[in-house]
């Protein structure tokens, strides 16, 4: 006679948040160098990293693309693509005095902040950019207006701040800090100069606003959060914490799955699987299969917001491949 095991079933399952992975801004910085390779043929040079993911930046070299820090690394003649992080004024006099034929994958929303800056620079604002020293994104706001701009390195910094007239100033942000955070901020500055004014609409982008949203709603039931992105990718790493503050016992950030210590695993039965917006989604799956063979076999995909933006292709690029 056979008797029925008493031993309860243990489900180990997937959160998959949804919105993840690639933005519109990103989508539109990879497939302009992409585009760029198919129509002028390699070398395409890129200014900075398109977007901060190693796997994107090692397959656009495979195609081609060669990846410099300083404009004029470039060859004369050559064509350049700007990042999606943006580029100072500056960096396009360099490139026009190289003759360097450019190409700016600027995230529209990035552009957004720069031409809040001129505008408020304009107008003898001093103007308290938040954000993270040495992003590029941060390097770049500032280029447009650096006699007006002095940055705020989160709630810690308020304390630095100085400015000429309490009176007539304005924060603006980097477009992928954490949303808490900036509140926590602003809130801090503002307790410092009651009549800092805001931008006239959000600075930080809908899609890192949306992914913290997201993961926030998988945190509070997961053991373990994985989230697949780059060490330099803010965005990125924001979720980490995000999901750290909302209720995850612990999360970590991969690159690939081949980076998950299957000691993270022991004793879980939810892991959380988020990623950065510069991240493919190829890589997602791979951390996906993975789990998959240690046990972790449901999945289930949470969606909090569903997102249609879409951005077009840089003009410039636009106009050749119309041609």
């Amino acid at each position: 006679m056979t008797v029925a095991s008493t031993e309860p079933v243990v489900r180990r399952r997937v959160l998959l948040a949804k919105p993840r992975g690639y933005c519109a801004g990103v989508d539109r910085a990879v497939q302009a160098v992409e585009k760029a390779l198919e129509q002028y043929g390699a070398p395409i040079y890129v200014r900075k990293q398109i977007v901060h993911n190693v796997h994107v930046v090692k397959t656009l070299e495979e195609r081609g693309a060669i990846f410099v820090d300083e404009t004029d690394e470039v060859p004369e003649d050559a064509i350049v693509v700007f990042s999606a992080h943006g580029v100072a004024p500056v960096v396009h006099d360099e490139a026009a005095a190289l003759k360097l034929r450019t190409i700016d994958a600027t995230c529209p929303l990035v552009t957004k902040v720069h031409k809040e800056a001129v505008r408020f620079a304009k107008d003898d604002y001093d103007i308290l950019l938040i954000g993270h020293q040495g992003h590029p994104e941060v390097i770049g706001t500032t280029g447009e207006a650096p006699a007006h701009i002095q940055l705020v390195d989160g709630p810690s910094d308020v304390a630095n701040v100085e400015v000429r007239d309490p009176e007539k100033i304005v924060w603006l942000s980097q477009t992928t800090l954490s949303v808490d955070e900036t509140n926590e901020t602003v809130d801090a500055l503002r307790e410092r100069f009651p009549l800092l004014q805001s931008p006239p609409s959000d600075d930080i982008c809908y899609a890192t606003q949306n992914r913290q949203t997201a993961i926030k709603e998988i945190a509070a039931e997961s053991d373990v959060v994985i989230v697949v992105g780059s060490r330099n990718s803010s965005n990125s790493k924001r979720l980490v914490e995000v999901a750290k503050d909302y209720g995850a016992k612990t999360a970590h950030l991969v690159d690939y799955a081949a980076e998950i210590d299957p000691a993270w695993l022991e004793g879980a039965l939810t892991v959380g699987v988020s990623s950065g917006a510069s991240a493919p989604e190829i890589l997602v799956e791979g951390v996906v299969d993975f789990l998959a063979q240690h046990g972790f076999t449901d999945v289930q995909e949470i969606e909090s917001v569903r997102e249609k933006m879409i951005f077009a292709l840089p003009h410039e690029l636009r106009r050749d491949l119309r041609a």
